[in-house]
């Protein structure tokens, strides 16, 4: 199995995400999902399939992750219901069983680096966070984190 082998099969997901993002704001919205992931080209890439039940609207996302076999290191794609845009990846890898994957990006037509840290990888659980900078990595506001919970 790939680095992303751990994910493969139904999972129960709590999705704690901040109402606003690089302001300063604590108030976090918390919502249940659903994610059904699976490993496609012999464990070089993962496919995520995700319902969000956000009380905002709820919508369907997935994420694509693809391992490069020169480098080793991985791509991760995130697509959702709410745009037809399809974000720039993230790209990293796992060191000692903790996952970091990072890019450039920009929010409000300002420039900001995108941090996707998974941990707490066990059998029957995994943890997911997103956080930002706005400084260049100095400072990370962590924004979003998803709790998984295998189905049996």
């Amino acid at each position: 199995m790939g680095d992303f082998g751990f994910q493969t099969g139904e999972w129960r997901v709590r999705h704690r995400k901040l109402k606003q993002r690089l302001v300063g704001s604590s108030e976090w919205v918390e919502f249940a999902g659903t994610c059904r992931a699976f490993e496609v080209m012999g464990g070089d890439a993962n496919v995520e399939d995700n319902f969000l039940d956000d009380p905002a609207g709820a919508y369907r996302a997935a994420a694509f992750r693809r391992r490069d076999p020169e480098t080793g290191q991985w791509s991760i794609w995130w697509h959702d219901g709410r745009s037809g845009a399809l974000e720039s990846p993230v790209q990293g890898g796992f060191q000692d069983g903790l996952g970091t994957f990072l890019a450039k990006d920009t929010l409000n037509g300002r420039p900001i680096l995108v941090r996707f840290v998974w941990s707490d990888i066990t059998v029957t659980t995994a943890r997911w966070e997103q956080a930002f900078s706005a400084d260049d990595g100095a400072t990370w506001e962590v924004n979003w984190v998803m709790t998984f919970e295998r189905v049996a």
